[in-house]
């Protein structure tokens, strides 16, 4: 196949994997190809693509092996019936684009999906082929994200797990409802069963390897998953209650949200526009919250209205506006899960906060240094030398700290 059938390919399959919100790279073990030894890295930087958690720059390899598949789904532009141009990569020729994109230097790693072709099984076979290629006869020691198929085999599911540092599942909608209506091919209960499997595999692995360290690794990066938002009548609390629930049955690293997009030729179920892509970014602030705050999925749902998150504001000090009896908090006495959640504190401030307070008493000066935006802090706080009056009414509070907030986005944004 020539060069440019391949370059064709890629423009096709790289595009179709852009609605994939899944492919962070964060988690994993560090390999690296230190003293000539292997090939490829977890570690360094690159053309970045995506971002960890802590900030840092992964450039993956993000396509799928196919936009071909069986399934009709509603809200995907590779389903069956969509008149869109389709393409397909040999098990060869995905080894060959990812060891030449990371020689180099594009890459980090690969991130690969496929629809489905033939079968489940087929598809998932191919896709390990894909990974077990890269590892035993390239020693490739980069990172690999494999997007696993709930109906597949649990023995090829698990092989996966063998060579792919992170294996995730989508669910696909917030809700089994909205699932029965745009994926009548799909099934919630055996996509959580696959999701319990994966589970029940990185837990046994991880006692394995407590045992005995020559045990081989399993996802070490864990499992992760994505759903869409704004295909369906979800709303934000439906989302982030659905969030929460995999967090707690399934050990997920992550969930993405992913703002649908609407597509050529589309259903007539589906909206019209896509939801705005700032409901995206609050719900990854509210998932933020759940994760690394401390708060439950009903705290976030009583900071909506009508279910759904402010777009004006962010999660947190949309919940502190509601709660306005819990301010404000004194800064040098309160507890770290009351210092949590003071609008715009992080959990890294938190903790300079409680440990520069062993040694004195702090200023709002010294909260200004330890924070990004004491403009949103200062209505909630109490310092050494500064007490706010009463919490204003809302309308008149709420207009300063939106602006606030636009500032600081403007800032790190």
């Amino acid at each position: 196949m020539s060069h440019l059938d391949t370059r064709a390919k890629l423009a096709i399959l790289a595009d179709a994997a852009k609605y994939d919100a899944s492919c962070a790279s964060s988690g994993t073990t560090k390999r690296n190809s230190a003293g000539g030894k292997g090939l490829g890295s977890t570690e360094g930087s690159g053309i970045c693509h995506s971002y960890a958690p802590d900030g840092r720059c992964i450039s993956l390899l993000k396509i799928l092996l196919t936009n071909s598949c069986i399934f009709d789904c509603h809200y995907c532009i590779n389903r069956r019936s969509s008149n869109v141009r389709r393409a397909r990569f040999t098990v060869d020729e995905v080894v060959a684009l990812t060891l030449n994109f990371y020689k180099r230097n594009y890459i980090e790693g690969l991130f690969l999906s496929s629809g489905i072709i033939g079968s489940s099984d087929y598809t998932m076979e191919q896709l390990v082929r894909v990974a077990k290629t890269l590892r035993t006869e390239h020693d490739f020691r980069g990172y690999i994200h494999l997007k696993t198929i709930p109906d597949a085999a649990p023995e090829l599911i698990e092989e996966a797990g063998l060579y792919a540092d992170r294996l995730s599942i989508n669910v696909e909608l917030p809700t089994e409802i909205g699932l029965s209506a745009l994926a009548p091919e799909k099934d919630a209960g055996r996509i959580r069963t696959a999701m319990k499997g994966l589970k029940a595999g990185i837990d046994d692995n991880r006692d394995a390897r407590a045992k005995y360290r020559s045990a081989p690794k399993f996802a070490p990066a864990g499992q992760s998953t994505q759903m869409i938002v704004g295909a369906d009548a979800a709303t934000d609390s439906d989302v982030v209650a659905s969030a929460s629930s995999l967090y707690g049955r399934f050990g997920l690293r992550r969930v993405y949200y992913s703002a649908f997009s609407p597509i050529p030729d589309a259903s007539a179920v589906l909206p019209l526009v896509r939801p705005p892509l700032m409901r995206e970014h609050r719900l990854y602030q509210a998932d933020w919250l759940m994760r690394f705050y401390g708060f439950a999925p009903a705290e976030l749902a009583a900071a909506t209205d009508g279910g759904m998150l402010p777009l004006d504001i962010d999660p947190k000090t949309a919940w502190a506006l509601k709660h306005r009896d819990d301010f404000p908090v004194d800064i040098n006495r309160a507890p770290r899960e009351l210092l949590l959640r003071i609008p715009g504190i992080g959990v890294k401030s938190v903790n300079a906060v409680l440990r520069v307070r062993r040694q004195r008493r702090l200023s709002l000066a010294d909260l200004a240094r330890l924070t990004r935006s004491i403009d949103r802090l200062r209505p909630f706080v109490v310092t050494s030398d500064w007490r706010p009056r009463a919490l204003v009414e809302s309308p008149v509070l709420r207009p300063t700290l939106v602006k606030a907030e636009r500032s600081q986005l403007e800032l790190f944004g």
